[in-house]
C-alpha cells in the first residue's frame, strides 16, 4: 500500500520503513505538499496522531500515516508524555531544545527520585477515508537512567535502561530496536492490520 506519512522528522521514516516492510511510504512534500505542519495540541497520542493523519488525508485525498509517540515517566505523572518534543522549552514549545539539553533537564528534575519506571509510547494512525480509520498503540517499558549511555538512536534513547537486555535503547541494533522498541511494536501491528485489509474486497 502506498502510505503518505505526516512528518517531516527524517529520523520517524529511518525506523517506520524497515518496520513496515511492503509498504511505499512516502512524505507530504511527494504529493505537492510543503511544509506540512499540524499544530499538536492533544492531550493524549492518540489525540494527536489522528489529527495529523485526518489532516493529511484532507490535503491529499490518500492513505495517511501518523505518528505520535514521547516519553512518559511514572514519578513525574506521565510527563513528558505529549510534550515529549518540546520538554523543558523556556517558551512553552516555541522553541525545542535539542536533545542532549532535553535529557540533561529531565535527569535534574528526577535528580532525587528513587521511582524511576518509564515507557515510550508510541501511537499510529492510519487514515483511508474520513470515517474510516485504524489505530493502534503500543509501548517499550525501561528505567530511567542517571546519566546518559550509548551513542544510537536519537531523542531519550541514551537515558532509557532495557532491563531485560541490558542496555539502553540507544546501544540496540537497528533489528533489536525494530522488535522491542514502541514504534517497532505499534509498526508490527499496524503492518498485520494493512494485510488484513488489503485481502479484502
Amino acid at each position: 500500500m502506498e502510505l503518505f506519512v505526516a512528518t517531516n522528522n527524517e529520523h520517524k521514516l529511518l525506523e517506520l520503513a524497515p518496520a513496515l516492510r511492503g509498504q511505499l511510504l512516502r512524505t507530504p512534500a511527494e504529493a505537492g505538499i510543503k511544509g506540512f505542519e499540524v499544530l499538536e495540541d492533544g492531550a493524549t497520542f492518540l489525540e494527536n496522531a489522528l489529527k495529523k493523519a485526518l489532516a493529511l488525508h484532507r490535503l491529499i485525498g490518500r492513505p495517511s500515516l501518523a505518528d505520535d509517540s514521547g516519553l512518559a515517566v511514572d514519578a513525574l505523572g506521565g510527563a513528558p508524555g505529549v510534550m515529549s518534543a518540546r520538554y523543558g522549552s523556556p517558551d512553552g514549545g516555541v522553541t525545542k531544545l535539542d536533545a542532549a539539553t532535553r535529557n540533561r533537564t529531565l535527569l535534574a528534575e528526577m535528580e532525587t527520585q528513587e521511582r524511576r519506571s518509564c515507557a515510550f509510547v508510541c501511537c499510529l494512525a492510519l487514515v483511508l477515508a474520513e470515517d474510516r480509520f485504524f489505530v493502534v498503540q503500543e509501548t517499550c517499558p525501561g528505567e530511567l537512567l542517571r546519566a546518559p549511555q550509548g551513542s544510537g538512536g536519537f531523542g531519550y534513547d541514551p537515558i532509557v535502561w532495557l532491563p531485560a537486555l541490558g542496555k539502553t535503547v540507544a546501544e540496540l541494533s537497528v533489528d533489536e530496536k525494530n522488535l522491542v522498541s514502541h514504534r517497532g511494536r505499534a509498526c508490527a501491528r499496524m503492518a498485520a492490520l494493512i494485510a488484513d485489509l488489503e485481502v479484502l474486497p
